[in-house]
């Protein structure tokens, strides 16, 4: 199912509803510039799906926005500086599927709720990710993966950004449904992976198009299949995990932006209109499908019951995985 179609059969639940505000409130903000918090380095998905809205997202609400890059513990910094700022629209959050509805499981005694502990605004869109084997590998398919895991039992491995990222997830997700044993490798980040991966030191690895097309172009990785729910638009030839033979199977990144709890209604209202204006626009819509990233707001109804659903899925993969923080 699309994405939006997911996003619209949801029930609208409240996630952490700010309390209602003037609306001269929202007239006359914003009037100093923004900074949105990007949980990774610069150059990720995350950081370059905030840093393309930047000209669209500045001409409509006459302030500029500095994204601040405050990497570290697979986003949860970032997460935690947002939740302790104050609720007035100048510390936004851009949020993944790990800071917010898998490392409440993975750490389990995190210093906040992103259920309860943030205000949501929209879902900025997917990062579609692929999975992906060094060119000298034999495997084929999904099928070969499986069925050398089978054969030998944690003799492969697979390579992710991180403990909690998406790519950690995706693997464990495979390692529970195909009922396989393989060996988790994180690095610190895409950008660590990619050489391993390359060097043929990691087996196969779920990571972002944007970093392995270019690889699976120049010849030196192939792309097996999209750990999504449904084909990439993006990549429409390559198939889904779920059509390789584990029906069901979803393992998505994507992001999001949220404020601090108690952000008026007005504002969230101003910042939600704001990011769903620059995310329709033909020009960025196309921008971002440049940078293999595609757009996908939201109401911030729908962002929360999305979040609610999504921690839900992800916390018996968790546990299940017995995946710890580093």
């Amino acid at each position: 199912m699309k994405r939006r179609n997911l996003l619209a059969a949801l029930p609208l639940l409240p996630l952490a509803a700010p309390p209602l505000a003037a609306p001269a409130m929202a007239q006359s903000y914003p009037t100093r510039p923004i900074r949105i918090l990007v949980g990774f380095a610069a150059g990720g998905s995350t950081d370059v799906m905030a840093r393309a809205m930047g000209p669209r997202r500045q001409a409509l609400l006459g302030q500029a926005i500095v994204v601040e890059n405050r990497a570290g513990a697979g986003g949860n910094i970032a997460t935690e500086v947002a939740t302790h700022a104050p609720p007035d629209g100048y510390t936004l959050l851009m949020g993944t599927i790990g800071a917010l509805t898998i490392n409440p499981t993975l750490y389990g005694n995190l210093p906040f709720d992103p259920l309860t502990d943030l205000t949501p605004i929209s879902m900025i869109g997917e990062v579609p990710n692929v999975l992906v084997v060094p060119a000298d590998r034999p495997f084929r398919s999904v099928a070969d993966i499986i069925a050398a895991a089978r054969a030998k039992p944690g003799d492969l491995n697979f390579g992710s950004s991180g403990i909690g990222s998406a790519g950690h997830v995706a693997g464990e997700q495979l390692n529970l449904m195909a009922n396989i044993r393989t060996t988790h490798v994180p690095f610190r980040g895409g950008g660590a992976l990619m050489p391993e991966l390359l060097a043929g030191r990691v087996d196969f690895a779920f990571t972002t198009a944007l970093n392995a097309i270019p690889q699976a172009d120049a010849g030196f990785l192939r792309v097996l299949a999209v750990p999504n729910g449904h084909r990439v638009a993006l990549l429409p030839d390559v198939p889904t995990v779920a059509e390789s033979g584990l029906p069901d199977f979803d393992g998505m990144d994507w992001a999001a932006v949220l404020g601090p709890r108690g952000l008026p209604a007005p504002i969230q209202a101003r910042l939600n209109a704001a990011f769903r204006a620059v995310l329709t626009d033909p020009a960025m819509v196309q921008a971002m499908a440049a940078r293999r990233l595609v757009v996908e707001p939201s109401t911030p109804e729908e962002l929360a019951a999305f979040l609610r659903t999504e921690t839900a899925r992800w916390a018996p993969v968790i546990r299940a995985s017995g995946a710890r923080p580093d």
